[in-house]
């Protein structure tokens, strides 16, 4: 990939946040200047055979229906049955495969690393397409390889307006306000519901950036799961001052009280939730099987450490941190887990969320810090950094 890679064009991180994101769609011709794919159609193939990658095929004409999806794994005598046309492959986490695609992630980080999702590639020969649609989550369409022609509509996208009975949202009614034919390194940006339909004018490569929006019910849920197993069976509503109702069918306001108090009071206690929105916002997207690896000792992790030159984040793993500006204190988050850090480690937090690589010369420094060192074992033995 070649490097500086512009992105935006000419507009500033903060201009598009202000002016575009969840607001507005924006094409940027050549946001990549001189891009090529860093990943071709036969290894996507390759990737979708694998039993832990997640993939679909989705085939608009030569299905049993119209818009037939085939999940993954897919076998490889599959792709010699298909047609010439009218068929799509997506390979979705192609950041956790492509050494490439994760620097590229890393580009767009003028945007919160917890709300990025993943790198979907997807590869379609003419006229390919998974249909005009919506998507309720951010998305930057990068072209990667041949030419893809997209058509937007701004218009609302009515609950009625999608064919039955498939597994896609594909919609029933789709008219274009706006076209363009994207070129290797163009990229298109799409706020949440805006309906859009790509079709693949030749051979071609889309990488889709998709960004995490939890839903309110999703939220509420995984909170209230997350609160309720925190009670012991002796937590329970108690009435020591009842007294006798005039009907007794009725639910008093002082029972109701009592019942919005315990309410009112789970939900007022600031630090449970930030904890666990760390917990469930790091939270891997799909299990993955650490790679065994030598448990270290902290003096054997500095010394190979210092021998390799370089250590790297696991690619299948989150990290993100919350700043206690009144302690000084960070939590840090890695994979649903909790790493609270006292104020003399409270440096490492961002500096191990914000790259995904650190030099030995970079850390050296660190390292001499009280616990930073054992801190960067633990998480080594944890399997969510390593070194090549």
């Amino acid at each position: 990939m070649n490097k500086p890679l512009t992105l935006l064009g000419n507009r500033c991180p903060e201009t598009f946040l202000a002016e575009y994101w969840q607001k507005r769609p924006l094409l940027i011709r050549g946001a990549l200047p001189g891009f090529t794919s860093p990943v071709s159609p036969e290894e996507l193939a390759g990737l979708c055979c694998e039993p832990e990658v997640e993939s679909r095929l989705v085939l608009e004409q030569a299905g049993p229906a119209p818009w037939t999806v085939e999940y993954g794994p897919i076998a490889e005598n599959r792709f010699a049955q298909l047609p010439d046309t009218h068929w799509t492959l997506l390979v979705q986490e192609c950041n956790r495969y492509v050494p490439e695609l994760a620097e590229l992630r890393d580009r767009f980080s003028f945007i919160p690393h917890w709300r990025i999702d993943d790198i979907m590639a997807s590869y379609a020969p003419a006229q390919g397409s998974v249909g005009p649609h919506t998507d309720q989550y951010d998305v930057f369409l990068i072209q990667a390889h041949g030419t893809r022609r997209w058509q937007i509509s701004t218009d609302p996208v009515s609950d009625d307006n999608f064919l039955p009975d498939i597994d896609l949202c594909i919609m029933r009614e789709f008219t274009a306000t706006e076209e363009w034919v994207l070129h290797p390194g163009d990229m298109l940006y799409l706020p949440p519901g805006v309906a859009h339909h790509g079709v693949a004018l030749e051979d071609c490569i889309t990488l889709s950036v998709g960004f995490r929006a939890p839903g309110y019910a999703e939220l509420l849920s995984h909170f209230a799961e997350h609160v309720a197993s925190r009670f012991d069976a002796t937590q329970r509503y108690a009435d020591p001052t009842l007294q006798r109702q005039q009907h007794p069918g009725e639910i008093s306001h002082d029972a109701l009280a009592q019942v919005r108090g315990i309410l009112q009071k789970i939900l007022s206690d600031d630090a449970s939730i930030d904890q666990w929105f760390g917990e469930f916002i790091t939270e891997a997207k799909n299990e993955h099987a650490a790679e065994e690896t030598e448990t270290l000792d902290e003096q054997r992790f500095l010394q190979t450490f210092a021998e390799k030159g370089r250590l790297y984040r696991n690619e299948q793993t989150r990290f993100a941190f919350i700043a206690n500006n009144n302690t000084n204190n960070n939590a840090l988050f890695i994979d649903g887990q909790h790493y609270p850090l006292p104020a003399e480690l409270a440096f490492a937090a961002p500096l191990l969320c914000d790259e995904h690589q650190w030099s030995y010369a970079q850390l050296q420094k660190a390292l001499a810090q009280p616990g930073f060192a054992k801190l960067l074992t633990t998480l080594y033995n944890q399997a969510y950094v390593y070194f090549i």
